[in-house]
């Protein structure tokens, strides 16, 4: 059984593309489950219209506040589904039609490996496109750099590789995902924790969802190859620092809340990593070498120990 977890706000504009997509799936979704953020414009309208429907397939619940951000969205759904495959899905995106096939395949590759009972998380590709759909450039892997190789718990407290929209996750991480963390830069990143510390991240290379870029993105693709994103690293310290800032309290909270089941060695990893902080400038280098913790890219690495 495989639930979609679709997390919408004020996505009038979009999300009947993004629906529609899910139902024409060649594996399709045997529930998917909507939470809307308090929508003012006519989103909920529209997720009436697919309910009613599909009632068999499709639940739409609305928060009773606005949470502020679509990482909270999500955990609010995430934190009570239990189904035997979980994926994440974002409103205004475009998901190809064998996404839930191929994704299934490598998931079920993964279980074959490791077991049913270990946390696993599966990722993709994206092709970043426009509001119109059309290809911007190249992928998003290829834009930004990603090493989707880099799956240990040393490389996820300074940079998560999993893309949200493109995650499935088995009933094994999703037990594990009980609370709403204090501290959490944004869902993804915590679900990738808790793979890293407990589990696996499997990936697939090829583009799964037409990941589209429009004004009202809560996060968007910067091409990280160019030399005006690599320049505005190194003139901005004070937003790298406080992207680096960021990973500190949501490694505490990590290592607060998983305390008694995280190995004595990824203790002393944690503990470390969010000491750093406290060090001087040449201790600072020196623990992060000794870690491991490195962001993937010379010039971000350049900018990440200037900066630190």
């Amino acid at each position: 059984m495989i639930t979609v977890l679709l997390a919408t706000f004020n996505g009038a504009q979009y999300v009947a593309e993004q629906i529609d997509s899910l139902l024409n799936q060649t594996r399709p979704p045997d529930r998917i489950l909507i939470h809307d953020d308090q929508s003012t414009d006519s989103t909920a309208e529209i997720l009436d219209h697919y309910q009613q429907a599909h009632p068999n397939l499709i639940e739409v619940s609305v928060n009773d506040v606005n949470s502020g951000n679509a990482g909270r969205n999500f955990m609010a759904m995430m934190t009570t589904e239990r189904n035997d495959y979980v994926m994440l899905c974002d409103q205004d995106d475009v998901w190809l039609p064998d996404k839930i096939e191929v994704t299934s395949a490598r998931m079920a590759q993964m279980e074959a490996q490791w077991g049913t009972s270990v946390p696993c998380l599966v990722h993709t590709d994206l092709t970043v496109v426009d509001e119109d759909l059309t290809p911007t450039g190249d992928s998003f892997r290829a834009s930004t750099f990603a090493n989707y190789d880099r799956t240990g718990l040393q490389d996820q407290i300074i940079q998560n590789t999993a893309t949200g929209c493109t995650i499935m996750y088995n009933r094994a991480l999703a037990e594990r995902i009980t609370q709403v963390p204090a501290h959490m830069v944004m869902h993804d990143w915590w679900i990738s924790l808790i793979a890293a510390a407990f589990g696996h991240i499997g990936h697939i290379d090829d583009c799964t969802v037409l990941y589209r870029q429009h004004g009202a993105n809560q996060i968007g693709v910067a091409d990280m190859r160019t030399l005006r994103y690599k320049l505005g690293r190194l003139f901005t310290p004070d937003q790298v620092r406080a992207d680096i800032a960021k990973t500190y309290p949501q490694a505490q909270e990590f290592r607060t809340l998983f305390a008694t089941s995280l190995h004595p060695d990824q203790i002393r990893l944690l503990d470390s990593y969010c000491a750093i902080p406290h060090l001087n400038k040449v201790q600072k280098i020196a623990t992060v070498a000794r870690l491991g913790v490195w962001k993937t890219g010379f010039s971000r690495n350049v900018a990440y120990l200037l900066f630190i």
